[in-house]
């Protein structure tokens, strides 16, 4: 085993847990066995979460909770959009709870949530899906690279 700890730079494998305050599990990279790699300091992750991961090594595994402001956020208002109806069809229904991937201008695709449905009128939500949420991480280290 290495004994490299996380630093601001380093490259980490690793499986992590994601739990809700209630206990129940929102995701977990142990599912499929297929962990997570991670470029610190990236910003694909917020400063708050990385601080939690800094002197981890190979091997070690932590558990710790994170405010909504330091997981996905807080809900948005501006990502909540109301569309006409005749933009869903058949293979993609206006129903609500669906989630629904939205192509973008550029060609990547956005996961919406259909929250709800009114008339002609389709509210859906771009929102994380946890965004709002005190969420509690567990994390496996499994590599790290300097």
């Amino acid at each position: 085993m290495s004994e490299q700890v996380i630093g601001p730079k380093s490259e980490v494998l690793f499986h992590f847990s994601i739990k809700l305050e209630d206990g129940s599990a929102a995701d977990s990279t142990k599912v499929d066995n297929k962990p997570a790699k991670l470029f610190m300091g990236d910003g694909s992750l917020t400063e708050n979460f990385e601080n939690c991961l800094l002197g981890l090594k190979e091997g070690d595994n932590k558990t710790f909770k994170l405010q909504p402001e330091d997981a996905f956020g807080m809900p948005n208002p501006d990502n909540i959009y109301y569309l006409d109806r005749t933009k869903f069809g058949a293979d993609t229904p206006a129903e609500v709870g669906s989630i629904i991937a939205f192509t973008q201008p550029d060609g990547t695709e956005l996961p919406g949530l259909i929250r709800e449905v009114a008339g002609d009128s389709v509210t859906v939500d771009f929102n994380h899906p946890l965004a709002g949420q005190v969420v509690t991480f567990e994390v496996d280290i499994l590599e790290v690279h300097s």
